[in-house]
């Protein structure tokens, strides 16, 4: 078997994807030449590594435990790269992280704007992810760092805070709700709502609550922000659920009422989870010790 990096990766990536095809495309090949690169891991091997069907690609037996050395393999290939980076001046490489829709809006911009500005030779890769499964692709190792909601059951990760939030429901001054101070979810539902797309991370933790109301949102437009979420709640189009600081900084500019969320999971501390402190590159690791300061 002759395995490259390049194999590996596309790979890892293809299986976290769950597609050829996006594994392709992170992995910046033609679609091609990754299928005959797997094709040919296949044939060297002898044995299927993918199951494929029309829903995507998933691991085989064989495919599961070469995605773990793959892993292993990778992790140690970036280890190596930093470690002869910092006889370059300094920390270098990729740190995957993995974050939630109110971490990722309201809080990371300004965070990693401070730390690549002082660590140039190091990127990051950013992901929107539901907290849940940010906790389980970081302890499979697919991911460096994680930002959760801190109700979420992170298992045996380390965790450190991050920053505190709720979210908040927002509605035109002339809305039914606009009197109320506090309201549950359960009574927003009978309103028309202004939420973020479909793959947002709140938008699909707020629809799975909803349903599990026994009554879905009904959905009137979905936008990109929560700041576009505002404007058109302003005009009136529904009523929408925001982050508190997002409604802080919009009732400056909008005529907005703010209301309280009364349910539990409104209020969100987030919190940072990795495998182990110890365990992460030196790039990973600054950045942890960044988001923390």
């Amino acid at each position: 078997m002759r395995f490259d990096l390049i194999d590996l990766r596309l790979f890892c990536e293809a299986v976290d994807a769950g597609s050829i095809t996006a594994g392709a495309e992170r992995c910046a090949l033609a679609l091609a030449a990754a299928s005959a690169r797997i094709r040919s891991m296949e044939q060297s091997l002898g044995a299927p590594l993918l199951t494929r069907s029309r829903q995507g690609v998933t691991p085989t037996p064989a495919g599961r435990t070469l995605l773990k050395h793959a892993r292993a393999v990778l992790d140690q290939a970036a280890r190596l790269r930093e470690d002869l980076g910092a006889f370059a001046g300094g920390a270098s490489g990729e740190v995957r992280l993995l974050a939630n829709t109110n971490a990722l809006t309201e809080f990371l911009p300004e965070a990693l704007s401070a730390f690549l500005a002082a660590h140039p030779q190091v990127s990051v890769d950013l992901e929107e992810r539901l907290s849940d499964e940010i906790v389980g692709l970081v302890a499979e190792g697919v991911a460096d760092i994680g930002i959760v909601a801190g109700t979420v059951n992170v298992g045996a990760l380390a965790t450190y805070p991050f920053r505190s939030d709720r979210f908040v429901v927002v509605t035109a001054v002339d809305h039914p709700l606009a009197t109320q101070a506090q309201v549950r979810f359960a009574q927003v539902l009978d309103y028309d709502f202004v939420g973020l797309e479909r793959s947002s991370s709140l938008q699909r933790f707020l629809t799975g609550k909803a349903a599990r109301e026994g009554h879905p949102l009904r959905l009137r437009v979905q936008l990109r922000s929560f700041d576009a979420v505002c404007r058109l709640v302003e005009c009136g189009v529904g009523v929408g659920v925001v982050p508190q600081t997002t409604a802080a900084r919009a009732v400056k500019t909008m005529a907005l009422s703010v209301i309280d969320l009364s349910d539990d999971w409104a209020i969100r501390d987030l919190t940072i989870v990795v495998r182990a402190i110890g365990e992460l590159r030196p790039s990973a690791r600054h950045l942890v010790e960044s988001l923390r300061a």
